[in-house]
């Protein structure tokens, strides 16, 4: 099942009037339109299915309207416009190997790292993932971002 943010859901990210524990952030962020409850789950961030209810039942997380599930899979994104495709020959295992990574480490900063945060989950592709890597390396210092660097750059 995709799930998707609701409006209701990015305001309470902007102005966090709703308490949420790390793991739950985590989980909201990776809630793109394009990964399934399983892929979040399995993504190695500690999500659990518990924390994924608590976010549908806070109204921040719901399915896409049905003119919108056409284009929550990537595929459906990537005909729809060619220029936000992932490319192809590891460029697409890569962005799905560091963007839970990158995703986590911005989350780590708080508010300090909002606006850094919001630019890696606007992040569809490698290579807009990694035109963030030195401000991440940056915010977090270079030992954190290592692991980063390994999933963007082999």
């Amino acid at each position: 099942m995709i799930l998707v943010k609701t409006e209701m859901g990015q305001q309470v990210m902007r102005d966090r009037s709703v308490r949420l524990t790390p793991r739950q952030r985590s989980a909201f962020i990776l809630f793109d339109g394009r990964r399934s409850v399983a892929q979040v789950l399995d993504a190695g961030m500690g999500v659990t299915q518990e924390d994924v209810d608590q976010l549908i039942d806070l109204g921040l997380l719901g399915r896409p309207a049905p003119g919108e599930e056409a284009m929550a899979s990537p595929a459906a994104a990537a005909a729809a416009s060619p220029a936000a495709a992932v490319p192809a020959a590891g460029g697409r295992e890569r962005y799905q190997a560091a963007y839970p990574i990158a995703t986590q480490l911005t989350a780590s900063l708080g508010l300090r790292g909002f606006r850094l945060n919001l630019a890696v989950e606007a992040a569809t592709t490698y290579e807009e993932l990694a035109a963030l890597l030195p401000k991440i390396r940056a915010a977090v210092g270079p030992d954190k971002a290592q692991a980063l660097e390994r999933a963007l750059l082999g």
